[in-house]
């Protein structure tokens, strides 16, 4: 019961308070992380995994010893747990300013804005690109920053919240694909993908049960989502398009790399009224999922 009321708390604190300006946990453990990095890189695979392997083992007996004491105290350290890994609110605010930036006409300054959400290059995007690429960010980030963590807080507590929140930003910080980071990257990305695939099957569910086009979801899911390079924003950004009825996918820059993804969805091509349409999609995932992870610990508290 401690678990399943923290873990309510703790979505509720997202929505009222979102994340914190200044002192975030996260990004302490960020500037831990990037120093750790300038002293044990090297080029090579077991370089990374031993680098991984401190750092998400680290946050995982962090979370070991918050969990101790009794049910109160316990209750309310789930919680602030909860609240410090989940960006649910902080990234509907990003894309709600995103909407009213290209509202008010002004597309270099959505541009701008974008890059908070989204690794590739957006100088050159007109509106359409901007529109789809914060749908894109949009599904995959439910995904990553509320339900994937809210999955692991549910079966595993605040020693799952704060291991999948560590490698989720490993993986941000050194699991793309660079000259530097191929193969020392390599154990973050792998790590990522494997924790973030139960999470990513709800959400991609969870858009088709709640959005506006349930057939729609599922055939493009079924039908798209394997054409993505990434095995769970595939599953989430194919739900999400179908739901929505637009059509996702296209060309993408990252520096000098360029990728041309499939097309996901029959539909159109999005539109600025679909970001608001993506974003009340997200936030009904976002609840439904915080009720069922709360479900998932109050009828199970032996295991």
């Amino acid at each position: 019961m401690s678990r399943a009321l923290g873990l309510l708390l703790g979505y509720a604190a997202d929505r009222l308070l979102a994340d914190p300006r200044r002192g975030h946990p996260v990004a302490g453990f960020g500037s831990v992380a990037a120093a750790l990095e300038r002293r044990w890189w090297r080029d090579t695979r077991p370089a990374g995994v031993r680098y991984v392997a401190v750092l998400v083992g680290g946050a995982v007996v962090l979370g070991v010893l918050l969990e101790r004491g009794g049910q109160p105290r316990r209750t309310l350290t789930v919680a602030a747990a909860t609240w410090a890994v989940l960006g649910g609110t902080s990234l509907d605010r990003e894309g709600a300013v995103i909407e009213r930036l290209l509202a008010d006409g002004r597309l270099p300054e959505a541009r701008v804005q974008l890059t908070h959400l989204v690794g590739r290059d957006t100088s050159g995007l007109g509106e359409p690109a901007v529109v789809r690429a914060a749908v894109e960010s949009l599904a995959e980030n439910t995904s990553d920053a509320v339900v994937a963590p809210l999955v692991w807080g549910a079966v595993a507590g605040i020693p799952g919240l704060l291991g999948h929140r560590a490698a989720n930003t490993l993986d941000a910080m050194i699991g793309h694909r660079s000259a530097r980071h191929e193969r020392f990257g390599w154990a973050a990305a792998r790590l990522d993908d494997l924790l973030n695939l139960p999470g990513s099957r709800v959400t991609a569910l969870l858009a088709v049960v709640l959005g506006e086009d349930p057939r729609g979801a599922w055939r493009t899911w079924r039908r798209d989502a394997g054409a993505h390079p990434s095995p769970n924003a595939g599953p989430v950004e194919a739900a999400f398009a179908g739901a929505l009825g637009v059509r996702l996918g296209g060309r993408n820059v990252y520096g000098d790399r360029v990728e041309h993804r499939a097309p996901m969805g029959d539909g159109r091509a999005p539109e600025r009224a679909d970001l608001a349409r993506a974003r009340r999609l997200a936030r009904r995932v976002g609840l439904v999922s915080a009720g069922i992870a709360a479900a998932v610990s109050w009828a199970s508290p032996s295991r």
